[in-house]
């Protein structure tokens, strides 16, 4: 059964999220919150395995709230659903540690898929916002990646290809090593880089 929070300063977008997640046999709602402070203190309480988070709240923001989540509890996943696409709230949230980012006026069928990706460890996003992160790293291909101190030879390599957005299975191809060692090189590189996700890890060596 995944665990969510739901956090939205609106109570008719929670109600409806509640309606849409109870129907669900595998999907529970632990908890609703109207603003980020609230957000923080039912997340220590009732130990969600998904917050679904709403940027733009009076008091503590949902962009603040997640950092602070994740701060406390770093194994949460914290989907982001809001109204606002534009990179002024994308990254900003994906840096304080949001594992997907997800718009308002998606389809009750994509949130639901969001929600179980992320428990299950992926980074769920709405095509459009996906879209942008995919072109924004083709141009910054063309740069080289941020270089990190203490960080092996392969490492570096690995930390590279993350960058440009490929996946496990690509690295593992391109660097001629098995998936299993691409994980365990990620899972350090994210220890040493202070990364909460894989996103926070590419942003982090392309420098944003």
């Amino acid at each position: 059964m995944i665990r969510v929070l739901l956090v939205d300063d609106q109570h008719l977008i929670r109600a409806g999220l509640r309606m849409l997640c109870d129907a669900q046999p595998d999907i529970e709602v632990v908890g609703e919150a109207d603003n980020g402070r609230e957000a923080v203190t039912l997340a220590a309480r009732l130990l969600p395995d998904v917050v679904v988070m709403d940027l733009r709240m009076p008091g503590v923001d949902g962009i603040t709230a997640t950092g602070r989540i994740l701060a406390e509890r770093p194994a949460t996943r914290v989907l982001v659903l809001t109204t606002f696409g534009d990179d002024d709230h994308l990254y900003p949230a994906l840096s304080a540690g949001a594992c997907g980012f997800l718009l308002k006026d998606a389809p009750p069928t994509e949130l639901l898929d969001g929600i179980r990706r992320a428990a299950a460890g992926d980074s769920p996003f709405s095509p459009e916002v996906l879209h942008r992160l995919v072109q924004r790293a083709v141009r910054a291909r063309a740069e080289p990646p941020r270089q990190v101190q203490g960080l092996t030879a392969r490492e570096q390599d690995v930390l590279a290809l993350v960058a440009e957005g490929l996946s496990n299975t690509e690295i593992a191809e391109r660097l001629h090593i098995g998936v299993t060692t691409v994980k365990t090189h990620i899972t350090s590189l994210m220890t040493k880089t202070d990364s909460p996700n894989r996103v926070r890890l590419a942003l982090f060596a392309r420098g944003a």
